[in-house]
């Protein structure tokens, strides 16, 4: 049997010592420094006139004279040389597609840790600590978890299941916390959906009016969440015009307590969708690919995108445990194509809300005709074969739909 590393990514927040933070923030900021000055070089390009996506050709171009200029640490070099070569090929991939794309520049407060700049200590029911690769040596951090026992930290970070690995540090600037991502692994047979004795796919489309909505017809509002969303904004402009030191304390205390609320909606979310799955005896839960959602939905905030992540995060690792695996598909035309004849036009659209079919007359609201689109792109790229029909089926509100369009209706 085949095995595969199954990869997820633990968000933990840190209690970093006072008399350390300062060395910690100066090893970020120079770690975002050496990043740009490897995309710096690589975007100078070759005698070709080629940009220098290698990272063994960057490291062998820059590597000595950066050590020599910032003395970071060697291991956070290795992990700026690998974040801009990755920036490089991104952007180059983008151009290649015909789109726009210049240099990479970095601007947000991070750096990576590989396992040799970052070290774990974990023990029985406690959070447990990491040392992190700094300036004036390493600097020990207290993992923060959630109030939830039930909270992906724990699940990660604390079991025997999971192996963490590297990581990313992140600075938020508006609470002034230390947030650590640290990337978790484990060994898992590798099966393929199409191989899969019952390969039932639950779709699920995300959005700002519905944050989710599943191919069962299963619709969770984004009303509630988008009011408060809106209503700290407002608080939030209002205190912050006041300026004074209570002002900003009263914001700090705001920022966890939205935190705190956010994630308590998207964890019933995530359960709720888990045990939708469970219970159409589902193997897959699909949704589309987060990549550049925002940009693709109308009306989207960098606070949905991260709602978003954060949800299919929350799936990933709860479906997990009931051997339910979580699937990401091109999102490509799921908004236009007819769900049921598959007719695929702009026009079918005909409001944010609202599908009409031209060509069948199918109406039904858009986001469940997506979420039903986004379930059948799974479903058909887990086909066995063009000619044998599909091992596999999509579930529906009323029963469901295999890939050669053939219904069962729902047991009574």
């Amino acid at each position: 049997m085949w095995y595969v590393a199954l990869k997820r990514t633990a968000r933990v927040k840190l209690a970093v010592p006072d008399d350390r933070r300062d060395d910690l923030k100066r090893t970020m900021l120079t770690f975002r420094e050496v990043a740009q000055r490897f995309a710096d070089r690589g975007w100078e390009r070759d005698a070709d006139g080629y940009v220098i996506t290698s990272r063994t050709r960057l490291q062998s171009l820059a590597y000595k004279q950066i050590r020599e200029d910032t003395e970071l640490h060697s291991d956070l070099c290795i992990g700026a040389v690998n974040l801009a070569s990755e920036s490089l090929r991104s952007a180059v991939e983008r151009m290649k597609a015909g789109k726009r794309a210049g240099k990479p520049t970095f601007t947000a407060p991070t750096a990576t840790y590989n396992t040799n700049a970052v070290s774990y200590f974990t023990d029985g029911d406690e959070p447990g600590y990491c040392t992190l690769a700094a300036y004036g040596g390493r600097v020990r951090a207290e993992f923060v978890y959630p109030p939830d026992e039930d909270c992906p930290q724990r699940q990660y970070l604390n079991g025997d299941e999971w192996e963490p690995k590297g990581a990313t540090l992140h600075y938020e600037r508006d609470g002034g916390e230390y947030y650590l991502h640290v990337t978790v692994e484990r060994d898992e047979p590798e099966t393929e959906l199409g191989e899969a004795e019952n390969g039932t796919v639950l779709g699920v489309d995300l959005g700002v009016e519905n944050i989710a909505v599943t191919s069962t017809g299963t619709f969770y509002s984004g009303g509630l969440f988008n009011h408060r969303r809106d209503e700290y904004e407002r608080i939030r402009g209002s205190l912050q015009q006041t300026g004074t030191e209570s002002a900003h304390r009263t914001i700090e205390q705001m920022g966890d307590r939205e935190r705190r609320w956010n994630n308590d909606v998207l964890h019933r979310i995530s359960k709720a969708l888990v045990q939708e799955a469970i219970t159409n005896d589902c193997s897959v839960i699909a949704f589309e690919d987060l990549t550049d959602i925002r940009d693709r939905m109308p009306g989207a905030k960098k606070f949905h995108g991260w709602a978003f992540r954060r949800l299919y995060e929350y799936v990933e690792y709860k479906a997990a445990e009931f051997g339910i695996r979580t699937k990401q598909v091109d999102p490509a035309y799921t908004s236009q194509r007819c769900s049921k004849c598959g007719t695929t036009l702009r026009e079918n659209r005909t409001s944010q809300a609202d599908f009409c079919c031209l060509k069948c007359g199918y109406e039904v609201h858009a986001d469940y005709n997506a979420a039903k689109n986004v379930a059948t792109k799974l479903l058909r790229s887990g086909q066995k074969s063009p000619v044998g029909g599909a091992a596999n089926q999509l579930t529906l509100k009323s029963g469901t739909l295999n890939g050669s369009g053939d219904f069962t209706p729902a047991s009574s």
